[in-house]
């Protein structure tokens, strides 16, 4: 059975200060399809375009122009509260630094997104601490982020980026602040939920040794994408 596209991006150009006279392109017509149960890598140094790239994937930010579908949804037909919604829903976010809540225990920054999606406390309770087995930090369910290690707080960050069974996990350096012990947990993780439950994954990075994990590389350079290089073992 053919796997359905999750991203298809046709033509996307991303243009900031439009109009005024120091207006500046920074994606240059980016065509990207990512099929459900994919591992991708998106490659590139600063400056590049992926960051860019990264928050019109992520619904953070929308093209000047072009189409993008995500898991069905057409982005540029969304409106800002739907846009909302899709981060909530479709996209699984993890960052660099984390970006967990301070002052708020594992339990709770798992369960937030579930809170903004109305599920039901009792049940997002049990998720949340399903999640947090699946992890491994059933032991750390009750500890805030000043109390955890650098790989504990990604790992409840990936826990709460499972919270409502996105269609996309989309990860922006996840390994960047971590030593190169804990980062390939971190990454064992990502390559468990890729596997064992067919999550499909964006891994986006500048570091290239990671990226040879996944099963097909695709590089930024200067706005462009430049087609993939496919890794059959990954693949």
């Amino acid at each position: 059975m053919m796997s359905k596209p999750i991203i298809k991006m046709n033509a996307i150009v991303k243009r900031f200060y439009v109009g005024e006279p120091n207006e500046l392109e920074i994606l240059h017509g980016i065509g990207l399809e990512v099929l459900e149960g994919e591992f991708i890598a998106i490659v590139g140094a600063s400056g590049s375009g992926k960051s860019t790239l990264m928050n019109i994937i992520g619904a953070l930010d929308r093209a000047t122009s072009g189409s993008y579908t995500l898991d069905g949804t057409v982005i540029e037909e969304a409106d800002d509260e739907e846009l909302s919604a899709i981060r909530n829903r479709k996209v699984g976010f993890v960052f660099q630094n984390f970006n967990l809540i301070p002052r708020t225990n594992a339990l709770k920054n798992v369960e937030l997104p579930m809170m903004y999606a109305g599920i039901p406390y009792r049940e997002r309770i049990a998720r949340s601490r399903e999640l947090l087995e699946l992890v491994e930090m059933s032991d750390r369910v009750n500890h805030q982020p000043t109390e955890l290690s650098g790989g504990q707080m990604q790992r409840v960050a990936i826990a709460r980026a499972m919270a409502n069974d996105p269609a996309i996990l989309l990860a922006d350096e996840p390994t960047g602040a971590l030593d190169s012990k804990t980062g390939r947990l971190v990454m064992d993780l990502f390559h468990a939920l890729n596997r064992d439950f067919g999550k499909t994954i964006v891994l986006i990075t500048h570091n290239e040794k990671l990226a040879k994990e996944t099963g097909r590389i695709l590089t930024m350079h200067d706005g462009y994408l430049y087609k993939a290089e496919v890794n059959d073992e990954h693949s």
